[in-house]
């Protein structure tokens, strides 16, 4: 019902805020030596979702411009710059999301 209702903002939804999870993580752990920084692979999560796939994201690991000598690759301005980015995708999705139901709730109320 989801699916018929939300179309693929649903499912987008969810994706985004687990990468939003694991954004967060690699900036908490940007001073923790041997710490590998990871991501979600958005498009292929999305799109094993919606093929029923399901399962977990995929994560994969960040290749680092620069490594550090004690093996932690995260990057904490490309961490924020992601995490941007991916706070505004969350918030278009999640408008959509809202007009969507208040269109259905207007519909349902007879408006």
């Amino acid at each position: 019902m989801n699916e018929r209702l939300f179309g693929i903002h649903g499912a987008a939804l969810t994706l985004r805020s687990e990468r939003m999870g694991v954004i967060a993580s690699n900036i908490a752990n940007a001073a923790t030596p041997g710490f590998k920084a990871r991501d979600i692979d958005f498009n292929a999560a999305l799109d094993a979702r919606l093929s029923r796939q399901g399962g977990e994201a995929r994560m994969v690991y960040r290749r680092p411009t620069m490594p550090s000598l004690d093996g932690n690759t995260v990057e904490l301005g490309r961490e924020q710059v992601a995490f941007a980015e991916n706070a505004v995708a969350y918030s278009a999705t999640l408008a959509f999301v809202q007009g969507r139901v208040s269109t259905i709730t207007r519909a349902l109320k007879g408006e």
